[in-house]
């Protein structure tokens, strides 16, 4: 991808600005890594581990009817992982200290998140052009609710039984 030395440098300078970030990583919906600054972590597994999360997130989402999910924060013992959404193709995954301002790491990670987008939405008329039956990708900054009829497929990469691979599953607005 043609935006991903951009994406790194998002970033760094995310990580720059809260400390207390332990590493970042930039993956598309269907798990793919884009950029990322994760020491001590393997961003592939954490890519996909993210978009797995993210699939339980957005049938969690509508079922409850809260409507489009936005952000998911995950508080262990040892700190936070916390991932934004990045236009509706990617999201952004925040691993921080214990010790971290929550509103900080939200401010930041949101607006990192759409500032990523417009990275990636940037980066995708080059890859429209050789595949004419796709349409770029509106970016609103936030991971919308899947259309009823994705909402009933397997999560992104498995089938329903959860051992055969299947085709990735890219989020739109409805």
């Amino acid at each position: 991808m043609a935006a991903q030395a951009e994406i790194l440098d998002e970033l760094q300078r995310l990580r720059a600005r809260l400390p207390q970030l332990t590493g970042a990583l930039a993956a598309s919906v269907d798990g793919l890594v884009l950029a990322h600054d994760t020491p001590g972590v393997e961003p592939e597994g954490l890519a996909a581990l993210t978009a797995a999360a993210l699939g339980v997130a957005l049938r969690t989402s509508d079922a409850t009817g809260r409507g489009e999910l936005r952000e998911l924060l995950l508080r262990g013992h040892n700190g936070y992982v916390a991932t934004y959404a990045a236009g509706p193709s990617a999201v952004l995954t925040l691993l921080a200290q214990d010790r971290v301002n929550v509103g900080r790491l939200h401010l930041e990670g949101r607006r990192s998140g759409a500032h990523i987008a417009g990275l990636v939405a940037a980066a995708e008329p080059a890859s429209a052009a050789k595949a004419p039956s796709r349409a770029p990708a509106k970016s609103t900054g936030r991971l919308p609710t899947r259309p009823a009829a994705a909402r009933t497929t397997a999560p992104t990469g498995t089938s329903a039984a959860g051992s055969t691979p299947t085709e990735p599953t890219r989020i739109t607005e409805s």
